[in-house]
């Protein structure tokens, strides 16, 4: 992609990250309703046209897909699609190629909540090898002729009980929803997405009142250099913190002082 569909891609990844930071959504629901939204956008070319014509409001292209889309999917997914119609893309097979990057984003939400991310990178890297070495099962995978349900089959087949349940999600909508590409350059594009979200880190940062700009600024600083990745700050205020701020990422808790505890991490990781 590249001007107004980067910027538009830009915000609407913003948006996502902004949703499923929040636990109570689910991933693999939302991963499959945005999967939905994808296909019928590759269906129906005429409507993906008219919502992405730079000429028509984006307030309005927006309400015609809350309208279409409202009973279909969950509100989340409603909402995620009806603010990237909003904005302005460059060709309309962008916003398509934009929602499914979304829903497969979604998936490997799923697997880093239960810590199983690094796995699933591992497993897509696997079978990209194993469909390089492989020209009978590629031509099986990737044959026109054959049903979507056949190729689902073989999928399960082959990853069914040695991989992670991602994992063979992400795979079985690549061989049955190709949408123009190679399996092995499927495979890359889930490669570098379950990269990119594993070197994502959040933050959940509880203080006794709201941090200055210059707070989190330095918050988000000191926590990268413990870490080694920039950190995502998701912020709450809870008066019972007494003065101090409790910083939780994953299953490790930081409790105290901004300076205190996080010089102490600091000194731990460099010892």
């Amino acid at each position: 992609m590249n001007g107004a569909s980067r910027e538009a891609l830009a915000a609407a990844r913003e948006r996502f990250d902004a949703l499923t930071d929040n636990t109570s959504v689910d991933a693999a629901k939302l991963a499959d309703e945005l999967a939905a939204v994808t296909a019928l956008l590759d269906r129906e070319v005429s409507l993906r046209r008219v919502l992405t014509d730079p000429a028509q409001p984006g307030e309005a292209k927006a309400e015609l897909a809350q309208r279409l889309l409202s009973g279909q999917v969950g509100g989340e997914a409603v909402d995620l699609v009806a603010g990237m119609v909003r904005s302005r893309w460059s060709r309309s097979r962008d916003l398509a190629d934009a929602v499914e990057e979304l829903a497969s984003s979604a998936d490997l939400v799923a697997a880093q909540r239960v810590g199983t991310l690094d796995d699933v990178e591992d497993e897509l890297f696997r079978f990209g090898r194993i469909i390089a070495s492989s020209s009978e099962l590629r031509s099986a995978l990737a044959d026109r002729r054959a049903s979507g349900t056949a190729k689902a089959g073989l999928v399960r087949e082959l990853l069914g009980g040695r991989a992670d349940r991602v994992t063979e999600r992400l795979v079985v909508r690549l061989v049955t929803q190709p949408r123009g590409r190679s399996l092995e350059a499927g495979l890359d594009e889930l490669s570098k997405l379950a990269a990119a979200r594993r070197d994502r880190m959040v933050a959940v940062v509880t203080s006794a009142v709201p941090l200055s700009d210059r707070q989190k600024e330095r918050l988000g600083a000191a926590l990268a250099s413990v870490y080694g990745h920039t950190v995502h700050l998701n912020l709450d205020v809870d008066p019972e913190v007494l003065g101090g701020v409790e910083v939780r990422i994953g299953d490790e808790v930081i409790n105290g002082t901004i300076a205190d505890r996080l010089e102490e991490a600091s000194r731990r990781m460099a010892g």
